[in-house]
């Protein structure tokens, strides 16, 4: 399926105004995702497929999940293009994360085109047991059910 853009033209032009003429004049839009819970952590895999794994940069700054990643062409110099459909350029995604998450302990992998990013539940947003107690009552314990 196409998506219309009417800004596409104006962007290619740009592009090559620029200078910037090399391989494909289409840049990457979006990092696909994937987030699920699994126990006691999320997990982001995002599709990278053919980036160097030394340019991707994962970070978290006041709340904000950062991924970064660039993937190159190959340079110019002797090579003769004959089809050029691969996005090149930079991806970039942020997420917010709420105060649930353990920013601390969040850890990452890079493997076959997938960066898969983990993040752990903190310990205050786990469920836990709160005790009860009435007037004349012995203490009632209720445990926290998943939703």
């Amino acid at each position: 399926m196409l998506r219309f853009d009417p800004f596409h033209d104006i962007d290619t032009v740009a592009r090559q105004l620029l200078g910037e003429t090399v391989g494909s004049t289409r840049a990457p839009r979006f990092m696909p995702m994937d987030l699920f819970k699994a126990g006691d952590h999320y997990v982001l895999n995002a599709d990278l497929p053919g980036v160097d794994p030394g340019s991707i940069d994962v970070n978290v700054d006041n709340g904000t999940l950062t991924l970064q990643a660039r993937r190159s062409l190959p340079s110019d110099e002797h090579v003769q293009w004959v089809a050029s459909e691969r996005f090149a350029g930079s991806y970039m995604r942020q997420l917010s994360l709420s105060d649930g998450i353990d920013t601390d302990n969040i850890s990452a992998t890079y493997n076959d085109g997938v960066l898969s990013v983990t993040l752990p539940i903190a310990e205050k947003a786990q469920p836990r047991r709160i005790s009860i107690t009435g007037a004349g009552d012995s203490a009632k314990t209720i445990e926290a059910g998943k939703s």
